[in-house]
């Protein structure tokens, strides 16, 4: 899996989705059902049925890429099953990608610096 920027705003469709869809029909699924822009660069993560596919769609300047990934064992870790979307960080997405699980993956803490006297 290619890193993502820190940056990178990621959502999650929550809802399954029927996996014969194209790049244009989860466009237009995004911005229907999810509300959401599909041709702003975030990253839309759609599940199968069954936990063990997904697919991303993104928009990079050019044109809407989709990247889609089976597991050959096990389920990607996925949140409970509810209408909308929900938003992870960048190391949690290629924590989910790659078939972990990304609800251990936590940003980490800032200490801001106290003076010294």
């Amino acid at each position: 899996m290619i890193g993502l920027p820190p940056g990178t705003r990621v959502l999650v469709a929550t809802r399954p989705v029927d996996f014969r869809r194209g790049a244009e029909a989860l466009a237009a699924m995004a911005k229907e059902v999810l509300r959401q822009d599909p041709f702003c660069g975030t990253l839309i993560i759609f599940r199968a049925k069954r936990a063990d596919r997904i697919k991303i769609l993104s928009w990079d300047g050019t044109g809407l890429c989709l990247f889609w990934k089976a597991l050959d064992q096990g389920a990607f870790k996925w949140p409970p099953i509810s209408d909308g979307v929900m938003r992870l960080s960048a190391a949690q997405a290629g924590a989910l990608v790659e078939g972990l699980d990304w609800t251990r993956v936590h940003a980490p803490r800032t200490v801001r610096p106290t003076a010294v006297r």
